[in-house]
């Protein structure tokens, strides 16, 4: 029982990260059809410049001040980089965003080194928010849950409940009437643009103290965050929300339970010698495989829902 509970508490706690950094690539997605490669080096940033804030200032702070400068970096980026790329097609873009993605790991590189930093929990939610079956739920952990569905709630209030959502809206699926009601359409991009790596610098700040602060962080939750993207449905914020949930929460199942097929056949009274047909897959255990269970997810979603989880069909 208490590796359920805590199993699903983590998983939780990582699917809401997940959606954190999928909610602006997702948004990005949405208004420009660019699938921004460099999104994961931006929630890098987010932990970079909340270390280097909190230094001076202190951790809160540093959680206001970063996802601005990394949104305000993301700003820059997109007005003198991706629209000047935009008119050649989306090959360029993808190609743009891909070599960003390295020019940014290199400017950590040379302003914090190869080494992590030692970017610290702040000592006022350093402590155990409740104790069950002995085991301790931190608090800082709630805060991340907490975090993660405030900014849910307001992003999906704002996209749909004010006048900026329903210009944001206008611009993604009639830019030329918005453009024609005096909105200037590029400067909506610029700012989601800007938002959506606001976003994803804000993941880093409340995430990159909570699990790890290093040049490598990108590369290792990059990939899935575009799994979470695809797998929910290209330019779905809710279905971002359910596949980050999903695969979080299998993710940390797998991490948890050490039982493969062979213990199961064990069960039955079926015993595997070594000689045994394809033995080395029947004693794979899931946490062997849990680093590929969202590709595994991803390539089902692929066959039997290629829209994705709340993706449209196009038509």
């Amino acid at each position: 029982m208490e590796l359920v509970v805590f199993s699903l508490l983590n998983g939780i706690v990582f699917g809401l990260l997940l959606f954190m950094m999928s909610a602006g690539l997702t948004l990005i997605f949405s208004m420009m059809g660019v699938l921004n490669f460099a999104h994961a080096s931006f929630y890098m940033l987010g932990a970079y410049f909340a270390f280097q804030i909190s230094q001076a200032v202190g951790f809160w702070p540093a959680l206001v001040l970063a996802p601005l400068v990394v949104g305000v970096a993301g700003g820059l980026v997109e007005r003198y980089g991706l629209r000047r790329v935009h008119k050649h097609g989306h090959v360029p873009e993808l190609l743009f965003t891909f070599g960003l993605a390295f020019l940014i790991q290199e400017f950590v590189v040379l302003g914090w080194g190869r080494v992590g930093v030692p970017y610290r929990v702040p000592e006022i939610l350093n402590f155990p928010l409740f104790t069950l079956f002995g085991t301790n739920f931190p608090a800082y952990r709630a805060f991340m849950v907490l975090i993660s569905i405030g900014m849910f709630v307001a992003l999906f209030a704002i996209l749909t409940r004010t006048r900026v959502g329903l210009i944001v809206q206008a611009s993604l699926t009639h830019p030329h009437i918005a453009a024609t009601l005096g909105h200037n359409v590029p400067r909506v991009f610029m700012y989601v643009f800007a938002g959506g790596t606001a976003l994803a610098g804000l993941a880093g700040v409340i995430g990159g103290n909570a699990f790890v602060t290093n040049p490598s962080m990108a590369a290792l939750l990059g990939t899935i965050v575009f799994v979470v993207v695809i797998v929910g449905g290209l330019g779905s914020l809710t279905g971002a929300f359910i596949a980050a949930m999903v695969i979080g929460i299998v993710q940390t199942f797998s991490v948890a339970l050490d039982v493969s097929v062979g213990s199961f056949f064990g069960l039955l009274g079926l015993d595997l010698s070594s000689n045994s047909i394809f033995y080395e897959y029947w004693t794979l255990t899931l946490t062997d495989i849990a680093p590929v269970t969202p590709y595994l997810l991803l390539v089902l979603i692929l066959i039997f829902r290629p829209m994705g989880l709340m993706g449209k069909r196009e038509t």
